[in-house]
C-alpha cells in the first residue's frame, strides 16, 4: 500500500497476525516471548551471531569438550528404552564429518527434526562406541541460512518458537514495508554529529548482517534510538512541570543563611559550596526545583539542606524536611535543633521585633496535645521549620505557606506521599523539593532514573572524617557433595575478629553485628538474628551487654533498645538491617556483618557507614564464604573501596540496569539492546540532545513523528515509573 514511511508506533499498531502463515496458534506461541506486535518483531533483537566464515566444525570436536556447531540433520528415528523412556536419536552432518545426537524423554524433538534441517547444536561432545556424540544438547533451528553470519534469537520450545521462526518474522516484516519505506523521527544533525546510520539500514543489518561490522554500526544507531527516546520523554516531563506549576519565590541572599553558615563550627568542602550555590540557583529561579542531592554517608547533606530550608524561612516562608523512620526524623530533628541554636528570625509581633527560629518535630509518637500546639504554630506561622515520618502528609497538617521540602532517602517514599508533600504550597504555588540520599547512584543511571531531577553531587568527604578499614573474613566453601574447600581461608581468623570486638569493648568502644534473616530460615541457611544474639550471649562475647534489634520488635521496644545503645549502657547491638539507615552513634567503632555475600554493594556501604562516624579508628568485618563469583566480586569492591560512588559504578557492572530500571508496568523495556553500564557514553549524549531539542521545540511541534513514537512507545504512566524510581 502506498502511504508515509511506517513509523515504529504504525508497527506497535498491527499485530504479528498480519505476517504470512501465522495462525492463531502461531500468534500464541510469539506472545509466549512478549511478541505481539511488529514492533515487537522488529526490536526482539538476535542474542548472539554466528560467524559462518569462523564456526567450530565438526571435525574439530573432541571429547570432552564443551562446543557449538552449525550442522544439517541427516535423519531422526526414535525408540524405546527398556524402562519405557523415549529416546530420540538425530544423525547430522557438516563439510567434515557426522554426529549422533541422543535426546532422553523429549519425544517432541521427532516432530519438530526433519532431515535437510540446519541447526547450530550447543553440548558437550562424547565418545561412544568409538563414535562422537552430544546427549541433550540445545537446538536453534536457523531455516536454510547461507549467510557468512547466522542471527540467533531468544527461543521458546514450549511456545515453539526458536531462531527460524523469528528470522523469518523480522525479515517478511521488513520486506512488506519495503514500498512505503521506515520513518526516521531522529533529527538529521543528531545522526550526523554522533556518525550514525539510518534507521532502516540498522533494522536490516541487526536481523540479517553480512559482517560483524555491520552488527557493530547497527547496534550503535539503535541504542542510540531507545536512549533518545527515553531522554526525550523525561526531559519534556520536566520541562511541561516548570512550565506548568507556579513556584514559590525565594531571595537566598539573607542575613539567616549568612549568620547559620558563619556559626558552623567547621569550614564547608568545596562540593558542600558548589551543592548550595547550584541549591541557591534553583530557589531564585521562579520554577519549581526538582533537585537531587546525592551524597555519601557522612558528606554532609543535612548542611546543604539546612542552608536551602533557611533561604525559604527568611523570605517568609517555612520548609519541611521529611525522613523515612521516627529514629532518622528524630536524629534530623537533633542535629538541625544543634545547627541553629541562637538564629533569630523577624516577628513584628514582639517587642524586640525578633523570635528565637521555630522548629519542630513530629511523628506518630508525637501526643494529641503536642500535635495540637504544632498545628497551632504552624498556623500562625511561629513553626518554620517542621521535621517529621510520613506524618507530615496527613489531612491535619496545613502550612500557611510551605516554600521548600526536603525528603530524605527518597527511594523509600512512594511518588504519591512525595506529591502529597509537595501539594501541601499555599495559593496553587509548589514549594520547591530536594531530595537526598546516602545511596550513591552511577551518574548515567541517575540521568534515567531521576529524568526529571537536575543532580547534585557531594563528592567530597568533609576533613576529619575516620576512615574505616574492611577486612574480610573468608569462610570454607561447602560444595554439593560435602566436600569443605578452604582456599583463601585462614582458620583463626574468625576467632581474631571476636577478640578484636572484645578489645574495642574493653577500650570503651561499641559494636554492631549485623545479619540479614530475623529467624533462621531452612530455606536460606544464613545467620538470624535472634540466634547469632543467643549464641554471642552465651559463647564469642560472654559476659557483655547485648541488645537485640529486629523489624518484628516492637517502636516501644525498639526505641528503647537503641536509647540504651547510644547511652553506651549496650556494648553491642546484634540486629537486622533496620539500622541500614540513620541511625548515629559515634561511639560505635565495629560493624560485623555476617553471611556478607547475601548483601548487596549499596547496602553493605551504608551498613559500613553506620561506624567511623566519630573520632576513633573503625573497622568493618565482612563475614562471609563466597561461594560465587558475583558475591566475591561485592565482597572484595567494599574491602578495595571507601568511595560510594566508585562501588556504584562497580554494583551496576555485576548487577546490570535491571535492577535500577525496575519492573515495567507493561511489562516491556524500553532498553532492548541499550545497557546504562556499557553504554554510558550514548546516556550522555542523549540527554543532551534531548535539552537540545527540547529547549528549541518544546512541545515537539516541529518534529511530529518523534512525538507520536515516544507517547506510543513511551506512554505517560511509564514515564511516570522512571520518574519514581
Amino acid at each position: 500500500m502506498a502511504g508515509p514511511p511506517l513509523s515504529l508506533a504504525d508497527f506497535d499498531e498491527m499485530p504479528v497476525g498480519r505476517l504470512k502463515g501465522i495462525g492463531p496458534k502461531r500468534e500464541a506461541g510469539f506472545a509466549a516471548l512478549g511478541i505481539t506486535t511488529l514492533y515487537d518483531v522488529l526490536t526482539t533483537y538476535p542474542r548472539r551471531y554466528i560467524d559462518r566464515t569462523n564456526e567450530a566444525t565438526i571435525a574439530e570436536l573432541m571429547p570432552g569438550d564443551e562446543g557449538m556447531v552449525v550442522v544439517e540433520i541427516v535423519n531422526v528415528t526414535s525408540r524405546k528404552t527398556r524402562n519405557r523412556k523415549t529416546m530420540v536419536l538425530v544423525d547430522v552432518r557438516d563439510q567434515t564429518g557426522r554426529l549422533r545426537i541422543t535426546f532422553f524423554n523429549q519425544a517432541w524433538r521427532t516432530r519438530k527434526l526433519h532431515a535437510g534441517m540446519h541447526a547450530i547444536i550447543f553440548g558437550r561432545c562424547e565418545e561412544y562406541r568409538g563414535s562422537r556424540q552430544m546427549t541433550n544438547p540445545v537446538v536453534d533451528l536457523i531455516g536454510d541460512q547461507t549467510g557468512r553470519i547466522v542471527p540467533v534469537y531468544p527461543s521458546s520450545e514450549k511456545a515453539g518458537i526458536g531462531t527460524a521462526e523469528l528470522t523469518l518474522a523480522a525479515s517478511e516484516t521488513l520486506r512488506r514495508s519495503a514500498q512505503r519505506g521506515l520513518a526516521d523521527p531522529v533529527p538529521d544533525a543528531f545522526i550526523k554529529r554522533h556518525d550514525l546510520i539510518d534507521r532502516t539500514t540498522a533494522l536490516h543489518r541487526i536481523h540479517a548482517p553480512e559482517s560483524m561490522g555491520q552488527v557493530d554500526h547497527a547496534r550503535r544507531r539503535l541504542i542510540y534510538d531507545e536512549l533518545f527516546r527515553i531522554q526525550v520523554a523525561l526531559v519534556r516531563r520536566k520541562r511541561e512541570l516548570e512550565a506548568s506549576q507556579i513556584g514559590v519565590g525565594h531571595d537566598p541572599d539573607g542575613v539567616l543563611v549568612d549568620q547559620f553558615l558563619a556559626n558552623l563550627a567547621f569550614e564547608l568542602t568545596g562540593a558542600q559550596r558548589r551543592t548550595i550555590d547550584e541549591l541557591f540557583g534553583d530557589l531564585v529561579d521562579p520554577a519549581p526545583m526538582h533537585r537531587l542531592l546525592q551524597g555519601d554517608v557522612g558528606a554532609g547533606k543535612t548542611v546543604v539542606a539546612v542552608a536551602g530550608l533557611l533561604a525559604a524561612v527568611q523570605g517568609g516562608h517555612q520548609g519541611a524536611l521529611m525522613a523515612p523512620t521516627e529514629v532518622l526524623a528524630e536524629q534530623h530533628f537533633a542535629a538541625v535543633r544543634e545547627m541553629v541554636t541562637g538564629l533569630e528570625v523577624a516577628d513584628p509581633g514582639t517587642l524586640t521585633g525578633t523570635r528565637p527560629l521555630g522548629i519542630s518535630l513530629l511523628t506518630n509518637r508525637t501526643t494529641a496535645a503536642e500535635r495540637r500546639a504544632l498545628e497551632e504554630g504552624l498556623a500562625t506561622g511561629r513553626v518554620d521549620l517542621l521535621i517529621g515520618t510520613h506524618a507530615l502528609i496527613q489531612e491535619s497538617v496545613s502550612f500557611p505557606s510551605l516554600g521548600l521540602v526536603v525528603i530524605d532517602e527518597q527511594h523509600r517514599f512512594g511518588v504519591e506521599q512525595r506529591a502529597a508533600l509537595r501539594d501541601k504550597g499555599a495559593d496553587g504555588a509548589v514549594p520547591d523539593v530536594l531530595v537526598m540520599t546516602a545511596t550513591p547512584i552511577p551518574r548515567t543511571a541517575a540521568m534515567t532514573v531521576y529524568g526529571d531531577l537536575d543532580v547534585s553531587v557531594l563528592d567530597e568527604m568533609p576533613p576529619g572524617r575516620t576512615p574505616i578499614r574492611t577486612s574480610w573474613v573468608r569462610l570454607p566453601v561447602e560444595d554439593e557433595h560435602g566436600q569443605i574447600d578452604m582456599t583463601g581461608v585462614d582458620p583463626n581468623a574468625e576467632s581474631a575478629m571476636w577478640e578484636h570486638v572484645r578489645a574495642q569493648v574493653s577500650e570503651g568502644r561499641q559494636v554492631y553485628v549485623v545479619t540479614p534473616l530475623v529467624e533462621e530460615s531452612a530455606k536460606l541457611e544464613v545467620s538470624s538474628a535472634e540466634e547469632t544474639f543467643v549464641r554471642l550471649q552465651s559463647e564469642e562475647l560472654a559476659g557483655l551487654q547485648l541488645g537485640l534489634l529486629h523489624g518484628r520488635v516492637s517502636s516501644a521496644e525498639k526505641e528503647e533498645t537503641m536509647s540504651q545503645f547510644r547511652a553506651g549502657r549496650l556494648q553491642v547491638l546484634v540486629a537486622t538491617t533496620v539500622i541500614e539507615v540513620g541511625v548515629d552513634v559515634p561511639n560505635a567503632t565495629v560493624m560485623v556483618i555476617l553471611d556478607a555475600d547475601r548483601f548487596g554493594i549499596a547496602q553493605l556501604h551504608q551498613l559500613r557507614g553506620r561506624v567511623g562516624r566519630g573520632s576513633h579508628e573503625s573497622y568493618c568485618y565482612l563475614v562471609a564464604a563466597a561461594a560465587n563469583p558475583i558475591a566475591e566480586s561485592r565482597v572484595e569492591a567494599l574491602v578495595g573501596s571507601t568511595d560510594g560512588f566508585e562501588l556504584a559504578e562497580i554494583d551496576l557492572d555485576l548487577r546490570g540496569e535491571g535492577t535500577i530500571m525496575g519492573e515495567r508496568q507493561k511489562g516491556r523495556s524500553d532498553l532492548k539492546l541499550a545497557s546504562l553500564r556499557r553504554d554510558r557514553y550514548w546516556v550522555e549524549k542523549a540527554r543532551e540532545d534531548a535539552f537540545a531539542l527540547l529547549d528549541a521545540d518544546p512541545d515537539l511541534s516541529g518534529h511530529p513523528a518523534l512525538l507520536a513514537e515516544v507517547d506510543r512507545l513511551l506512554a505517560d504512566d511509564e514515564t511516570d515509573f522512571l520518574l519514581k524510581s
